[in-house]
């Protein structure tokens, strides 16, 4: 009988495991700190992909993938994905692993219990507790809009100065 109760014990421990995992899985990306549009594609967990994506919008993974994913967009790695890639997008949550470099042009988000060994370049990064990371990181300020401004012509001859340019 003591049999019986520790397979019932161990059977309840995987769903309790399988509970957190969708817990994690169903938290929004919002919620950790980014800021991505609806996921468009979704790449199960029992897919393993070899080659170079190429796409607009959000993708989530939570399968394996080998090679290169190249958006301006939203990549989120599920807590089961084990990705082996160069990364260039505009956003980037991660709770699974990488292995590779990394570049985000708006931010990069690490959540627990995301595993990272590479190299980081991004304005913003957000690490959670429970992240290792082993690489560089570089953080470049985010591209800053030029504006033209008249300077009107209490200030002297417009044709003899040059344009003045702000930043926003």
């Amino acid at each position: 009988m003591w049999k019986q109760e520790e397979v019932g014990g161990e059977v309840e421990r995987e769903r309790e495991q399988e509970r957190w995992v969708e817990d994690r899985r169903s938290v929004p990306a919002r919620q950790s700190g980014a800021t991505l549009p609806e996921e468009v594609a979704f790449v199960g967990k029992d897919v393993e992909f070899k080659g170079v994506i190429t796409y607009s919008g959000t993708v989530r993974i939570d399968g394996a993938l080998d090679g290169e994913i190249h958006t301006d967009g939203g990549l989120l790695v599920g807590p089961e994905a084990v990705i082996k890639a160069k990364v260039t997008a505009g956003t980037v949550v991660c709770h699974g692993s990488i292995t590779g470099d990394i570049e985000a042009t708006n931010q990069i988000v690490l959540c627990a219990p995301a595993v990272v060994q590479g190299s980081l370049t991004t304005p913003v990064l957000s690490m959670e507790e429970g992240v290792v990371f082993n690489g560089t990181l570089e953080m470049k300020p985010q591209a800053k809009v030029e504006v033209l401004r008249d300077v009107g012509p209490h200030l002297g001859n417009v044709t003899s100065r040059p344009p003045i340019r702000l930043a926003a």
